[in-house]
């Protein structure tokens, strides 16, 4: 059903639309050279020209998907960038969808309309892949101010140049037989003819024949009437497609038993292979049963096998942590039983304790002074302050004394 759809499609289009696509990549081509493509990316990516039909796809001409898809990769980055906007270069192992839709995103960018899907690109080539590359082409011209101008065409003969033509178009043989028939005549006239003066009698020539012959041949190749052929004639064209279609039918009459022959041995080949193919089928049935049974036992030890060496590497983490815990309790212990054995701090100590004494020693003598001046302060506060009440009590005494009698 789909092939009969795009036979109508193409029908609808014409018996020329499958092949557009050629003349598509042709032009393509010839755009690639004029931004001079061969120095700024063949040469940088050491890869070879490309060919007239290189990006369509066609089961005539070989393919190489990948590179197909890479070498459309990096002439489409390399477009955008001629055409005036950043876009890094893909690489050998990128992503392809991404790649593709970078692409298309830089191409709507430019203001074209993208209606078909990203995966026509996947493949490296056909008539999207053409399409694609060509309208960045065009996009990159524009942007270095290039364009193509319309064809100049000579002017048309008139009708009286081509009747002229047309009388001036003599067959070799022709020309050759004139010019055998003039030749003697003006050999004659050149070896007997006297310019001073007038002949009163016919002239015999005397020459052997055999003479005039020698000398035809010897001016015939300078006596050729060269006919120039016009190449828009419409009857040179016609007579060169039926000099083309004889030497085609001829060429295939030849060509057409070594095919018959070649088809007939294929399909020999094709059904013996095919009976091969049967053979080793049913020879093989069950060991390929067993193979895929080995095949599910294998996953399923691998997966066992995964998840012991999942148990083991936790093991081993644990067995980490407590060597590590072993290690600092064995530092400890160790410095622990260093401190007990040696006789060091209990030196250490007795030292600090002398020390301590002594300096509890003259702490007391110290405070012994402190308290001793301190009461000598005490007592002279005490005394001074005795001295004073005494100081103001005799006055009062005095005064209540002399009272009464005043």
């Amino acid at each position: 059903m789909a092939d009969d759809g795009r036979r109508g499609d193409e029908d609808d289009r014409g018996p020329g639309a499958a092949y557009q696509v050629f003349v598509v990549m042709e032009c393509l081509l010839e755009k690639l050279k004029v931004l001079n493509y061969e120095e700024e990316v063949l040469a940088k990516h050491n890869m070879k020209n490309l060919s007239r039909h290189y990006f369509v796809s066609s089961p005539y001409l070989a393919s190489n998907p990948g590179e197909q898809f890479y070498m459309f990769t990096i002439i489409a980055a390399w477009l955008i960038n001629a055409a005036g906007r950043p876009f890094t270069e893909p690489q050998e192992y990128d992503e392809p969808n991404a790649t593709v839709s970078n692409i298309l995103a830089e191409l709507r960018a430019f203001g074209v309309k993208v209606d078909f899907p990203p995966s026509k690109l996947k493949s490296g080539s056909g008539q999207y892949v053409c399409l694609v590359l060509d309208r960045l082409a065009e996009e990159a011209l524009r942007r270095r101010g290039f364009s193509f101008r319309r064809p100049t065409y000579p002017t048309e003969t008139t009708e009286e140049e081509s009747v002229l033509e047309d009388d001036a178009e003599l067959t070799l043989g022709k020309v050759e037989e004139e010019t055998i028939v003039s030749v003697p005549t003006l050999f004659a006239m050149r070896m007997f003819s006297e310019p001073s003066s007038k002949p009163d009698e016919i002239l015999e020539s005397t020459v052997d024949a055999a003479d005039w012959y020698l000398e035809v041949e010897r001016v015939l190749p300078q006596l050729k009437v060269t006919v120039r052929t016009d190449n828009k004639d419409w009857r040179i064209h016609v007579d060169q497609m039926h000099q083309h279609r004889e030497g085609i039918e001829s060429s295939l009459k030849e060509a057409k038993s070594s095919l018959d022959k070649l088809l007939e041995d294929i399909g020999k080949t094709q059904e013996k292979v095919s009976s091969r193919e049967k053979y080793f089928n049913n020879q093989l049935e069950n060991p390929i049963q067993e193979y895929r049974s080995a095949l599910v036992k294998l996953s399923e030890a691998r997966e066992r096998h995964q998840q012991a060496c999942g148990r083991v590497t936790e093991k081993t983490r644990v067995l980490a942590e407590i060597s590590e815990d072993l290690e600092k309790v064995k530092q400890e212990m160790e410095e622990k039983g260093s401190s007990m054995s040696d006789g060091a701090p209990v030196v250490k100590l007795k030292q600090s304790l002398a020390k301590l004494k002594q300096e509890n020693v003259q702490m007391d003598v110290r405070i012994g002074v402190l308290q001793h001046l301190l009461l000598q302060a005490k007592l002279k506060e005490k005394s001074n302050m005795t001295r004073n009440m005494n100081a103001t009590n005799l006055p009062e005494a005095a005064a209540a004394a002399t009272g009464p009698f005043v």
